[in-house]
């Protein structure tokens, strides 16, 4: 028996998630869908992973009308997690006819417009939104369900002014969900403003601490790629992710790796939107093995398979290191977590030691390490210019080769 039939969805919807493939609800599945079903305003915690966009997107398929108008409203803080949510949904409204679209900002605005006309749901991102909303070309009076999704990726990323004009510009007898991997005070703050006696559920972690191992390496920062190129040639792994703290510096560790005969791809907030949906796509079917990715790929993505992560800078905030180690060890797999820290990152180790006391990070001897070739900064700039090329201008000197 499938076991979403336990939780108050329709044979329909049952139906279509058994087609997808799930027999048993999340716990923040199971805990969240009575109460969307019933038209409660919820507040969800769960991590990135956990299948929020599921437990939501039950509510906007069983309670949208085919040819209404728009009706259900989800707002995302990325173009890519726009475009995932949008496919998902998709997917569970099988066979009901809903147009269902994704708008947001980095592509053409004329085809949004025509397609808003149409469509019952709609998932954006706030910017192109409100954009669509000053011009008269989006109308939510209609809508009946609004969906803040990865709510504190809002308040990081400096959305919510965009959001709460979006909020107060829809009508107010609506249902309203709030979904999150962390649920913070400012959430908490947003939420008492505008949701009508939220019910507040929390789902556990899907990480399984059991078969995550977390390692770090002590190194001199003009070593870390070198150390990195060779943990990348000798760990044997599946897909890895490469975090870092900027585009630039993203973009020097791509090249770097590549020169070094690494199979890598770069994803960050200052690529066109074609090409970060090729990237993933090209990650997810394992044509790239090797993603370096600022914090954009952290939470919302939906990649599967990751057997290590890779911390080539820790973030400022220990709350992102977590969302970043929860892309392995997902799902009963095992996965590994592998920090290199320099000087300049032991104030953030010291404070994800501190706020995560539960967390076991082994301390490796660094291995011998051979010098390898580095990026050329033009390289890097020609690469930023074609996207997936590898080869670049001449050499003028600079960053020198790590010694």
């Amino acid at each position: 028996m499938n076991l979403f039939e336990n939780i108050g969805l329709n044979s329909l919807l049952v139906t279509t998630i058994k087609r997808l493939g799930f027999e048993m609800p999340t716990p923040i599945q199971k805990k969240s869908i009575p109460y969307i079903i019933k038209g409660r305003d919820v507040i969800g915690e769960s991590a990135t992973g956990s299948g929020k966009t599921l437990a939501f997107g039950c509510g906007i398929i069983e309670n949208t009308v085919f040819r209404h108008g728009l009706q259900a409203l989800v707002l995302t803080p990325t173009r890519e997690l726009a475009e995932q949510v949008k496919e998902d949904l998709k997917k569970l409204s099988y066979k009901q006819n809903l147009t269902i679209i994704a708008v947001y900002g980095g592509v053409a605005i004329g085809p949004q417009i025509r397609d808003l006309s149409k469509a019952e749901v709609v998932v954006a991102t706030p910017g192109r939104l409100l954009d669509h909303l000053q011009r008269g070309t989006v109308n939510l009076s209609k809508v009946k369900i609004l969906v803040l999704d990865e709510a504190d990726r809002m308040f990081d990323m400096g959305f919510i002014d965009d959001v709460e004009k979006i909020i107060r510009a829809s009508q107010k007898k609506r249902q309203t969900l709030f979904f999150s991997a962390t649920i913070t005070s400012r959430v908490n703050d947003l939420a008492n403003s505008y949701m009508n006696s939220p019910v507040k559920v929390s789902g556990v972690k899907m990480v399984d601490p059991s078969k995550l191992k977390q390692v770090y390496y002590d190194v001199e920062r003009n070593m870390k790629l070198s150390l990195l190129t060779h943990l990348l040639r000798h760990e044997k792994s599946g897909l890895v992710m490469v975090f870092c703290n900027t585009r630039r510096n993203t973009d020097f560790v791509v090249n770097t790796l590549r020169v070094n005969d690494i199979d890598a791809i770069a994803i960050h907030g200052g690529l066109t939107q074609s090409k970060r949906t090729k990237t993933i796509d090209l990650f997810n079917k394992a044509k790239m093995t090797v993603l370096v990715c600022t914090d954009v790929a952290a939470r919302g993505l939906h990649v599967e398979n990751v057997s290590h992560v890779y911390n080539y800078e820790l973030p400022k905030d220990p709350k992102d290191y977590v969302h970043r180690i929860g892309r392995t060890a997902r799902a009963g797999e095992e996965g590994k977590v592998i920090n290199l820290l320099s000087s300049d990152d032991h104030e953030s180790f010291t404070k994800i030691l501190r706020g995560y006391s539960d967390f076991s990070i082994e301390n490796v001897k660094t291995p011998f390490l051979q010098r390898i070739r580095t990026a050329r900064i033009e390289v890097v700039r020609s690469s930023i210019r074609r996207g997936f090329s590898r080869r670049g201008p001449p050499r003028r000197g600079f960053p020198r080769r790590q010694r």
